[in-house]
């Protein structure tokens, strides 16, 4: 469990630290888009008030509280999950990121009352129109690597 707080950590500290570097030290969020190595990396600023892709964005307070609850809460239930038995390095590194992640997400939640999106990538005549940022990155990882890793895996 100690790799798992350490990788959540991490990932909170690079995630806010980034999010700070951006919406602040580069200003976009009055900017709001800076082209960096068009199309592939661009910066684009969104205030995520949903979840994933905007779903179910809601401007009313409460929901802000209850998507801040709902990060706090899967983070605590994964966090037990984890402990509760032996598990292997790749499961105690799947849950550091996607507990860091989600408690980035929440921070800015509490914090700015949206998730900070920023990161916009689109390649060979896609072009992306959403926004995402590191936390979101952990997060999916951290998920998918839970779904890889922990079916049946009780060793160290």
């Amino acid at each position: 469990m100690r790799l798992t707080a350490l990788i959540a950590a991490i990932v909170f500290i690079a995630d806010q630290a980034m999010k700070y570097a951006v919406v602040y030290g580069l200003d976009l969020q009055n900017r709001l888009a800076v082209d960096v190595l068009p199309p592939f990396l661009n910066l684009r600023m969104a205030w995520n008030r949903g979840v994933n892709f905007g779903l179910f964005t809601s401007d009313a307070d409460v929901m802000r509280w209850v998507l801040i609850a709902i990060a706090v809460l899967i983070s605590g239930f994964v966090l037990v999950w984890a402990a509760r038995a032996p598990r292997s390095t790749r499961v105690y590194l799947s849950v550091g990121l996607l507990v860091g992640g989600a408690l980035g997400n929440a921070v800015d939640r509490v914090v700015f009352g949206a998730v900070a999106d920023f990161l916009n990538m689109s390649c060979c005549g896609f072009t992306n129109p959403y926004s995402f940022n590191l936390a979101d990155i952990t997060i999916f990882v951290g998920a998918l690597g839970l779904i890889a890793f922990a079916d049946g895996d009780k060793t160290t």
